[in-house]
């Protein structure tokens, strides 16, 4: 069974930096062998509004489905976009329960670096998605050390999930009954 991981990039512009950033996340992060899925919601904005929309619930659906996703956005006004805030909207209460979600932001300068740990983790953390460490940023002029910079926001993550495997590996629950 392979890991299933996908990336919603909530940038009202398609094939953005933003997603770029996430998707080098994933390939810097996960070792080979994982499905993964990109949600560029810019595709969807006929819809985002639309209730109830078919094409919408398939698309949450899927990301509930995920064992990873990366929730990237640029930053405006010190947090996400109100495009990702509207697709995260049609999730009920625990609606992302079990899902390991990285919040990823990019933006102009260090000015919001730590939006997306104060801003979009919460409301991850609050429709039941595990958080595992702060959320990934990146500044624009970060951008000509993007390699470099992704890598080591992957070593941080996958020490993470290390850990987290270790206390998984103690604990009670059914499935390691």
């Amino acid at each position: 069974m392979s890991l299933k991981v996908t990336v919603v990039v909530g940038n009202p512009k398609p094939q953005s930096r933003t997603r770029k950033v996430a998707e080098l996340l994933v390939e810097k992060l996960l070792a080979p062998g994982y499905e993964l899925e990109v949600i560029d919601l810019a595709d969807h904005t006929d819809e985002i509004f639309a209730w109830p929309s078919e094409k919408l619930a398939a698309l949450n659906a899927s990301v509930a489905e995920s064992d990873l996703v990366l929730f990237a956005s640029p930053t405006y006004k010190a947090t996400y976009t109100g495009l990702l805030k509207a697709f995260l909207d049609r999730y009920p209460a625990n609606g992302l329960a079990g899902v390991t979600a990285i919040p990823v932001h990019t933006g102009a300068d260090f000015t919001h670096a730590m939006g997306p740990t104060v801003t979009l983790a919460p409301l991850l953390a609050e429709l039941g998605a595990i958080v595992p460490g702060r959320g990934f940023y990146l500044a624009l002029s970060q951008m000509e050390q993007l390699d470099e910079v992704v890598e080591q926001a992957a070593r941080e993550y996958a020490t993470n999930f290390a850990r987290l495997a270790l206390v998984a590996q103690g604990t009670t629950s059914p499935a390691h009954s």
